[in-house]
């Protein structure tokens, strides 16, 4: 089974994702809700892919990739973001990110993009 550590400072958000991926063979190893918190968590868990929102408090989705993407330059990161902010989706590609999703998604577009993030 992959795991998955979603990196989202909203709550709601983090529950929605947790919910939707209950029915596939997705284990939700961690959650956290900022940044630095997140880079932490990624590198005790090691998990096979990473959600991560983009605007949080105290570190960014962008300063947490990079500071993942730093540690382990094979990790697998789907960047959440809301619309309007495609200077940053792209420059959190060009950092690594493997690919991002826009709020609001559909469950079956969330899991369909990790699965291909994952190669399965």
């Amino acid at each position: 089974m992959k795991k998955l550590l979603i990196i989202d400072d909203a709550a709601f958000m983090r529950l929605a994702i947790r919910n939707m991926l209950l029915n596939y063979e997705i284990e939700i190893s961690g959650e956290a809700a900022d940044g630095a918190i997140g880079v932490e968590m990624y590198k005790q868990l090691r998990p096979d892919v990473v959600t991560m929102d983009i605007t949080m408090p105290k570190m960014s989705g962008l300063e947490a990739l990079k500071a993942i993407k730093a540690f382990d330059p094979q990790a697998k990161v789907i960047m959440v973001s809301a619309m309007g902010q495609e200077r940053i989706v792209k420059e959190a590609i060009i950092s690594g990110a493997k690919t991002f999703i826009v709020k609001p998604f559909k469950e079956e577009h969330l899991y369909q993009t990790i699965c291909k993030v994952l190669g399965i």
